[in-house]
Formats: structure tokens, sequence, C-alpha cells
């Protein structure tokens, strides 16, 4: 892998990661369009583990409030707001774990394809506009309870199918319960972590003396991951209750089309 598909991935899979955008359909063009390679699975890992590095710095006092919250719950038997939120998210990020514990080989076998793609980042984005438009955008997350969180995890589950899209299928379900934008998007990135955390250690796991690593591109992805998802998250956070989610909705279908045009010129 050249220096310059690295830099590229790795710009994509920052903003795509927590963007309600399709991060599957962006890394699938670049190889349509340009050839470019598989990028590896250590090139994965890394550009991952940006991610992470990113949503924890940003969430930083989140982070450490909600971690001490849930060890009080668990050792002294303290209960607070907070400690019922970092259990919520323990929850949310079950059924996801267990789907790609046991279903994540199928998924990746029978639908990674580029029709597959297309079709559900159209889908999910028409679902995305449709939770937008009808939820009440009434509650925060003060008001998380266990079934709330259930039910963004099971959402979060469908996100093994390639081109659903982890934050946009949590922040469409948050929303369709009626929760405010920014509490959808909130309790999105939060969720990212402990999933994070799971699938990077899993491909960790599968990485280890599995392949050379060139460990330049292993270090550029990184960073640059990094950095480019701490600035969308903050980006995001910041505008996403003025401008709503149409904009990402109206580019998700352009995507799609993209996508469908390329589906078509290999077909004729």
């Amino acid at each position: 892998m050249e220096l310059m598909q690295a830099v590229w991935l790795a710009i994509i899979q920052g903003l795509s990661e927590f963007l309600p955008i399709s991060s599957s359909a962006h890394l699938i063009l670049p190889s349509e369009v340009l050839g470019w390679p598989d990028q590896g699975l250590a090139f994965d890992v890394a550009v991952h583990v940006g991610s992470l590095v990113a949503v924890v710095a940003y969430f930083r006092r989140d982070v450490v409030n909600l971690s001490q919250a849930w060890l009080d719950s668990v050792f002294v038997r303290r209960h607070s707001p907070e400690s019922h939120l970092a259990w919520y998210l323990i929850l949310a990020t079950l059924p996801a774990g267990f789907s790609g514990l046991f279903l994540g080989d199928l998924i990746e076998t029978h639908l990674r394809s580029m029709e597959v793609i297309a079709f559900t980042t159209i889908f999910f984005g028409l679902l995305l506009a449709w939770a937008d438009y009808r939820g009440t955008g009434s509650l925060d997350l003060k008001e998380m309870n266990w079934r709330s969180a259930l039910w963004v995890g099971i959402a979060q589950a469908l996100a093994l199918v390639p081109g659903t899209s982890r934050s946009g299928i949590t922040i469409t379900a948050a929303l369709a319960l009626g929760f405010d934008r920014e509490t959808a998007a909130r309790f999105s990135f939060l969720m990212a972590i402990p999933i994070i955390v799971l699938s990077g250690g899993y491909k960790g796991v599968e990485l280890m003396g599995a392949e050379s690593v060139d460990w330049t591109l292993i270090v550029v992805g990184t960073l640059l991951s990094a950095v480019t998802a701490y600035l969308c998250i903050k980006l995001f956070l910041n505008v996403i209750q003025r401008i709503g989610m149409m904009p990402f909705v109206i580019y998700r279908l352009l995507l799609g089309a993209v996508l469908i045009a390329l589906i078509w010129n290999q077909a004729i």
C-alpha cells in the first residue's frame, strides 16, 4: 500500500466513523475507481485505534466520570445517573458484540458486495430522514433507560451489514425513540468506545503473526484517523441541532446513486 493511499483511507475512516454516512461505501469507492488494493488487517486495526483515541480524547471527562461511577456501583453499591448511563452503554454493546462474534464471518463473506452497500446506503439514509422528521426530540440523556439503550444497541448490531453506518443507525434509533439530535449523537459516540475496543481487540488477535507490518503507514494511519475523527466529532456536535440530518441523507442518496452507476457500468 502506498503512502497516499494510507493518507486518504485514514481520513475517510476518521470522517465516516462518526458521521451518519457509510464507511464501507467510502472505502469501496477508491478500490473500484482507482484500483487500490485492500489495505490489510494491520492498517484496519490502526485506523480504528485512531478513531478510539479521538472519541476517548473528546469525551475524556465523561469517560472518567462514567468509569468511576460504574466502579462505585459495582464495589460500594453507590448508584447515580452516571452509573446508570455506564450500565446502559454496556447493555447497548451486547447485541453488536454477540452478533459480531457469531455472524461476523458470515456477513463478511456473503454481504460485502457493492450491490448490498448501495442498497443499505440508500435505505438507511431514508430511514434516518424519517426518524429525524417523525422523532419528537423531547428527550435528553438524563431520560435514557435500559429499554431505550437496548433498542439502540439492537440497531447497532445492524451496522455489521456493510453500508449501514454504525453512527447512522444508532442515531436513527435514538431519534425514533424521541431523543433530541445532540443526545442521539452523543450516546452513539459514547457507544463507539466499547464496540471499537471489542472489534479492534478481535482483529488484533487475528493479526498476531499474520502479516508483516509497515510501521510508517501504521503511524500515519493512526494519527490521521485520530485527528480527523476528533475534528469530525467536535464539528458534528456543534452543528447538528441547527442543520439536522437532511444534509447527510442527501449525501447518502447521492453516494448510493454513484454506487449504482458503478454497478451498472460493470454490468454492461
